[in-house]
């Protein structure tokens, strides 16, 4: 599949890593073109799948200027609603980023993904956590896509949870701003993972 990541800093360059040891054909895209890097609108052209890994706070401005490029496409949004200290961005009990996304791109099917993922243990090498696998968990109306989201999630070695609807996206932001006040607020560090185990 082809795939585009919207962002060229750690989030989006760790993506891009897995994406392509899964098998993925992948772009990195940023504002300007420049070496290995293609434009936004370029990269939302160009794919089948497109994955927002910029800020929550440019998004706003950016989406209006792809919903062309990203119509009946599959949105992956792994952005977290926050301010330039870590802090959250409140965006009231009945919101999400993701819900505001699904707002910005009504033709695209957005999922949300990721978001819950330190970047620095998304490489390989940190996805066991003593015999379980990272869980990343995925919310989405559309369920072809995340039907889709999730095989590709499994390729890349995470252990992918189907959570509900996009507005379960509500509960996976506030877990993401859980696990930053844990990790930056009482300095435990971003070396942590969320695993749900399921007993059978």
């Amino acid at each position: 599949m082809k795939i585009s990541i919207l962002g060229t800093g750690s989030v989006g360059s760790k993506l891009k890593t897995l994406f392509v040891q899964a098998g993925q054909e992948v772009l990195s895209c940023g504002r300007e073109a420049s070496e290995g890097v293609v434009t936004f609108k370029e990269g939302a052209a160009s794919a089948e799948l497109v994955v927002l890994a910029v800020p929550y706070t440019v998004l706003a401005d950016l989406l209006p200027t792809l919903t062309k490029e990203l119509q009946d496409k599959i949105v992956i949004d792994a952005t977290n609603p926050l301010n330039e200290d870590w802090s959250p961005l409140l965006l009231g009990q009945e919101n999400s980023a993701a819900e505001e996304v699904a707002k910005l791109l009504p033709q695209s099917r957005v999922i949300k993904a990721f978001n819950t993922i330190f970047a620095d243990v998304m490489g390989r090498e940190f996805h066991n956590r003593d015999g379980q696998q990272t869980t990343a968990f995925v919310a989405g109306d559309d369920t072809a896509a995340k039907v889709t989201v999730s095989a590709i999630i499994a390729a890349m070695g995470f252990a992918p949870l189907d959570v509900g609807m996009l507005l379960a996206a509500r509960y996976l932001e506030a877990m993401a701003h859980l696990n930053i006040q844990i990790a930056v607020g009482q300095g435990g560090g971003t070396n942590a993972a969320f695993v749900y185990h399921q007993t059978k």
